[in-house]
């Protein structure tokens, strides 16, 4: 008993330590010995483990994958993979912060593509083929909120909840709505878990018209991120599974891929700007354009929000979208600073530039907005590739001139985080190499922020970081294990 005697005492005194804030002093060992030397490489590959380790809460954060890229010559979107039904059936969905409806193509779809030039396996839901499916009947209370928003319709003949969707394109969908399950991958303790499920309603897909038939680009169907009461977002957050924001990070590389959570990645350099209220888009208050910290003479009604006018973030759209009345003045910026240095052509339209030297030589585009939020453009976030000849590359202005809103596509949004609060009534954005890690935020039942990273899921993840009030619990947890484990040893 003696050497048991002799541990409990060091143990309390320990912890007398830690409670009464004595200074302790714990000897620490070089992991590296100073004599040896270790590759660049080695310590970046370490160094990214351990930006992958994890704080969590209980519940969780919701991770998408992300696929695709903005590149209009490869694919021209970012798409997610969802699962569906029971058992669960998996969905490449376009990833549209547009729009707000999920909707997958069903098994008895007319125009619905059977193949993608995407080399993916498209996929039909069946709501027979699903145990937990149920069709969604035109008394359900989420049925009626839909159609408020012009998300439903009713169809008195069936009394089945249905939907006709009309997108800026030309394209359309129509079909009926489903409630089932949706599989979530949730990161828990540093550990990537499939367990998580929700009931939600989405769009049994029966109908395809336009682009959405056509099967170069095709997907499964669209996962609308909107704010109106039928995004997933919003049904998730309504149960209290998920808080009430999102975010993304979309790399710009021809790899593309990046970052979609359910919750606020958090980083230092995100400016916000105030959504505008009462809006069906994720509309922001776009007040001036400078180009080269010059502001350009717009007339300030150009920017103004109303039905058809205003300036809306939108994923669903590869290019960027600039009303009339401020195009021209930006272009016509662009080209005077770089004329005597490039060879301004119009093809098709568009306004391109050949070009023998770098594309550093192109000026900043500063997006102005309210709040003191400005977007800011390099040549790479706005000019597009066309081909080159002889040594001579021909880029293009990928902003394009339209009537109306403004639309700030993939081309401007990605290389960078986006923030949607919805529960703020705001969106936040900050250039950000999206091949790196994140720390997302979530705030739990218990009201407490937590953080985890969300981007890097082929990493052995662990905890880090931990706030210092935590650790006297920790290190007093751990020596009362210890303690019980010696006292079981010398029975």
């Amino acid at each position: 008993m003696a050497p048991l005697g002799i541990l409990v005492a060091v143990l309390l005194l320990l912890v007398a330590a830690v409670m009464g804030h004595l200074p302790v002093t714990l000897t620490l060992e070089r992991a590296i010995p100073a004599s040896h030397k270790v590759e660049l490489s080695q310590l970046i590959a370490r160094d990214r483990v351990r930006h992958g380790r994890l704080l969590q809460s209980a519940a969780g954060v919701v991770d998408f994958s992300v696929e695709g890229t903005y590149d209009p010559f490869v694919v021209g979107l970012y798409y997610t993979k969802v699962q569906l039904g029971s058992p669960p059936r998996e969905f490449h969905v376009q990833i549209d912060t547009g729009s707000d409806v999920l909707w997958v193509s069903c098994s008895s779809c007319n125009g619905c593509p059977g193949t993608s030039g995407l080399q993916i396996q498209l996929n039909f839901f069946d709501p027979s083929s699903s145990s937990t499916a149920s069709l969604v009947r035109c008394s359900d209370q989420r049925c009626s909120l839909g159609l408020n928003t012009a998300d439903s319709g009713c169809s008195s003949e069936s009394n089945q909840c249905s939907y006709t969707f009309q997108y800026g394109d030309g394209s359309g969908t129509s079909g009926y709505y489903v409630a089932d399950f949706l599989h979530l991958d949730t990161i828990l303790q540093g550990s990537l878990t499939t367990n998580s499920t929700a009931q939600i309603m989405f769009g049994c897909s029966t109908m395809q018209t336009g682009d959405l038939t056509k099967s170069d680009r095709a997907v499964d169907g669209i996962f609308g991120f909107g704010q109106q009461s039928m995004s997933v977002i919003s049904q998730l957050s309504s149960q209290g599974l998920t808080p009430r924001v999102f975010s993304h990070c979309l790399k710009g590389d021809s790899n593309g891929g990046g970052i979609l959570v359910l919750g606020e990645i958090v980083e230092p350099n995100i400016v916000y700007s105030p959504l505008v209220p009462s809006q069906p888009h994720y509309n922001l208050n776009l007040q001036s354009i400078s180009v080269n910290g010059q502001t350009l003479s717009i007339d300030p009604s150009a920017f103004s929000t109303s039905s058809n006018k205003g300036t809306i973030v939108d994923t669903g759209t590869t290019l960027a979208y600039l009303t009339e009345a401020a195009y021209d003045p930006l272009i016509n910026a662009i080209t005077s600073s770089v004329s005597q240095s490039v060879r301004p052509v119009l093809t098709k339209g568009n306004q391109c530039f050949l070009i023998t030297s770098s594309t550093a030589i192109f000026p900043q585009i500063s997006f102005n907005f309210a709040g003191g939020a400005s977007l800011i453009l390099n040549a790479q976030e706005y000019l597009i590739q066309q081909n080159s000849v002889g040594g001579t590359a021909v880029w293009c202005i990928g902003i394009q001139k339209i009537q109306g809103q403004t639309i700030l596509g993939d081309l401007v949004l990605k290389d960078k985080i986006f923030v949607y609060d919805l529960a703020g009534q705001r969106i936040g954005w900050s250039n950000y190499d999206c091949s790196m890690s994140v720390n997302v935020s979530t705030t739990s039942n218990t009201g407490r922020s937590e953080f985890v990273n969300a981007g890097q899921l082929s990493d052995n993840s662990s905890r880090r970081n931990v706030p210092q009030k935590l650790i006297p619990k920790c290190i007093i947890a751990f020596l009362l294990h210890i303690c019980m484990l010696g006292s079981y040893l010398f029975l």
